[in-house]
């Protein structure tokens, strides 16, 4: 089957650039609205893999995708950090005072608050997708609306840059992973990182005991965050990643944790890319 990957938003898009990037040839493109859409896309067998914003560097984690990954049974089988650059856009021949509402997708928006202070007459409106919005100004021919995404959407879809970078952090990053319905397939010595889930027992201590034995088998803990089971009122799901050297040390720590915790799950075993700071 030929290749053919899952975008959240449409060309032009942070996701569309990822799979620009990440993947050496060519591939086919399905455009998804939503995150729910580009699981069904993957489920379906419309498409092969799936490329999914996860975090970033200034607003967080996107706790809901972990929960889509693993309600799912989807396996997380790779990682790409892209640089975020967020541009404020709008049709040709206008300023920023013409400027009366700027739609973005939240998480865009989020990153750029400081910059839209400034500007209080501006009206800010959520919206689906980045680029989606650019290309439905410039079809629509909205004028007095602007959009906040990449200068490859404004490329595509003939809009100016009114401002460059308006990001609050210019370090701005986003981690996506590629995830598919089947496990990875990395050479066991190339792993030297995972997704995991696990459930404990309601009891003083539990989570520190599991900490510690991450931190035994020699394992970094890069992020952890819990999310409430919605059927058991106060009890916590916890989603952990970690990094390592050697796969045994994996190894030994999910052995320990398989007995330690209520439940545990593999979300996904791949290798690291995150870039040096």
């Amino acid at each position: 089957m030929e290749a053919k990957i899952a975008i959240q938003g449409i060309k032009g898009s942070f996701h569309h650039q990822v799979v620009k990037e990440y993947y050496n040839e060519e591939v086919a493109i399905d455009e998804c609205l939503s995150f729910e859409e580009l699981i069904d896309s993957l489920l379906s067998g419309k498409s092969t893999q799936a490329v999914m914003a996860i975090e970033n560097s200034i607003a967080g984690p996107i706790i809901p995708n972990y929960a889509l990954i693993d309600k799912n049974d989807l396996h997380i089988i790779g990682e790409y950090y892209l640089n975020i650059s967020q541009n404020l856009m709008a049709l040709p021949g206008q300023n920023i005072e013409d400027i009366q509402e700027v739609y973005s997708h939240p998480m865009a928006l989020l990153q750029c608050m400081e910059f839209l202070k400034k500007y209080p007459n501006i009206k800010i409106v959520e919206d689906k997708d980045t680029a989606e919005t650019a290309r439905r100004i410039q079809a629509k021919n909205l004028r007095g609306i602007a959009a906040i995404g990449s200068t490859v959407a404004a490329e595509m879809y003939g809009l100016q840059i009114l401002a460059p970078a308006i990001q609050t952090i210019k370090n701005n990053m986003t981690r996506f992973v590629i995830i598919n319905k089947e496990n990875s397939f990395v050479p066991q010595n190339e792993i030297n990182r995972a997704s995991i889930k696990f459930e404990l027992d309601h009891k003083r201590g539990s989570l520190a005991a599991v900490l510690n034995v991450m931190s035994d088998c020699r394992m970094n803990l890069t992020k952890i965050q819990s999310l409430p089971k919605i059927e058991t009122p106060w009890k916590y799901s916890f989603f952990v990643d970690v990094t390592f050297e050697e796969y045994a040390d994996f190894a030994k720590a999910k052995s320990l944790l398989e007995i330690m915790a209520e439940y545990f799950k593999i979300l996904g075993e791949y290798k690291n890319t995150k870039p040096s700071v």
